[in-house]
């Protein structure tokens, strides 16, 4: 299991069930298993009254190793716990909003309920189609756009543990110049982008900072091409950068790779425990430490809400203080800076800053 500075970790526990169903997009099914690939129809648990849950991801799905893993990772435990069915799909680039609305539908006729929709790419979709099915329970990462009585909005401090990594890249950077790489230039990652330059600059005012956006607002390959994050991070190093934080989905994985075959570099992972991911395992002694975005916990919590009769409802924000967000410390590469991270750890939670968010 992964080593994660927490401030506090609320992990609750749930149960599911799913039955099978044809569906636009990539998609899998599972009956009592992590994977969530063996396909099934309508099985055991739904039929003694387990909750059907449905799972729609964003572009790079399951097996992104970061933002759709971290929340794979909640739906899993909940699997493993309970012995659980679900039912997965997936988004592809270019997808418009009635084509994410149509995968919800499918599953909302299906009988799933609740919906977790994983990004705020759904947002329009989940507002549609809790509108249309106003008995059925949604929920979303990464958007509070959407104030409807039964559309949960689970959120994050990503500036918060991006500070963290900020402060990691300044303290380890031997050239005074560190790269951050965002996958689509969206509001979202400028919250990652802000709070990691806040981080280097509490620490080494004079520090370069090289920023590289992989595509613009509306194209969404910027999370899914490996191709294009190496790149980025090839010409950040032959800038002379020598730690390079990406928050680019999959895109992150070309950048963790070209630090590590560049050398004398360190990568900084994002959302998932990247040090931890077995298909990142040949670059894992470069790769310094995670700003942890914990979509497990939120999707994991929800599920338990909903299996226990108190559901969560309205924005529910998970923090630094609550243990939403924060930083990995696995391969023990950040022990000699550990206490520098706690005292910004401890200015954060107790208010003393104020991370930027833009």
């Amino acid at each position: 299991m992964r080593r994660v500075t927490k401030i506090a970790a609320a992990v609750l526990c749930g149960s599911l069930g799913v039955t099978a169903l044809t569906a636009c997009g990539s998609n899998s099914t599972s009956s009592g298993s992590a994977g969530g690939t063996s396909t099934s129809s309508a099985g055991s648990s739904a039929a003694a009254g387990g909750l059907k849950v449905g799972m729609a991801y964003d572009v790079g799905g399951r097996g992104d190793h970061s933002f759709n893993d971290s929340a794979a990772a909640g739906l899993d435990k909940a699997v493993k716990d309970f012995g659980v069915q679900t039912k997965e799909l997936q988004a592809t680039n270019g997808e418009s909003d009635a084509d994410r609305a149509a995968k919800l539908d499918q599953l909302a006729a299906n009988g799933y309920n609740p919906i977790i929709a994983i990004g705020f790419n759904y947002a329009a979709a989940v507002g549609i189609e809790a509108k249309k099915y106003p008995n059925v329970k949604f929920a979303i990462v990464d958007d509070s756009s959407n104030n409807l009585s039964n559309v949960t909005n689970l959120v994050f401090t990503e500036e918060q543990s991006s500070y963290l990594v900020g402060v990691a890249a300044a303290l380890k950077s031997k050239t005074g110049t560190v790269g951050f790489i965002g996958g689509v230039d969206v509001p979202l990652i400028h919250k990652f982008q802000a709070g990691f330059q806040a981080g280097v600059k509490s620490v080494k005012p004079n520090d370069k900072i090289l920023v590289k956006y992989l595509t613009p607002a509306g194209n969404f390959a910027g999370f899914s091409s490996p191709n294009l994050g190496q790149a980025a991070a090839e010409g950040q190093l032959s800038q002379g950068a020598d730690v390079i934080y990406a928050a680019a989905g999959s895109s992150g994985d070309g950048a963790i790779k070209a630090v590590h075959t560049h050398g004398n570099a360190w990568s900084i992972g994002v959302d998932s425990d990247q040090y931890n991911l077995p298909g990142l395992a040949a670059y894992k002694s470069t790769i310094l430490t995670s700003a942890l975005k914990n979509v497990d916990v939120a999707v994991y919590n929800y599920i338990k809400s909903i299996h226990d009769g108190s559901p969560l409802t309205g924005t529910q924000r998970f923090d630094l203080k609550s243990g939403g967000v924060g930083y990995s410390t696995s391969g023990g590469f950040v022990n000699d800076i550990k206490p520098q991270l706690d005292k910004a750890t401890q200015d954060i939670t107790s208010g003393k800053v104020t991370v930027p968010t833009s």
